[in-house]
């Protein structure tokens, strides 16, 4: 049974840093495409980055240039700097068809 596993969320002041980290367990085949997606409060998931088993990413506009998504086979990580408030969320690691039960990411003073 495959299971994504998340770790490293937490409470953190404006324009600090976080880094996330799903470890994915129970499958013997590399998954193609890996993601993070989040969720606030009434609001509804959106995609935050992804990236192929070769190494490609995309990002949501709203986080370019502050958070980067990397990979080592089924791990995926990802580096959250510069953080804001908006950034406040749920954040969620999916591997097709596959979700984690997410970490809670908060952003305040």
């Amino acid at each position: 049974q495959v299971q994504l596993v998340e770790s490293g969320g937490g409470l953190v002041q404006p324009g600090g840093s976080l880094r996330l980290s799903c470890a994915a367990s129970g499958s013997i085949y590399r998954f193609n495409v890996m993601g993070w997606y989040r969720q606030a409060p009434g609001k509804q998931r959106e995609l935050v980055a992804r990236i192929t088993s070769a190494g490609s990413t995309n990002y949501a506009d709203s986080v370019k240039g502050r958070f980067t998504i990397s990979r080592d086979k089924n791990t995926v990580y990802l580096q959250m700097s510069s953080l804001k408030p908006d950034d406040t969320a749920v954040y969620y690691c999916n591997a097709e068809p596959y979700w984690g039960q997410g970490t809670q990411v908060t952003v305040s003073s």
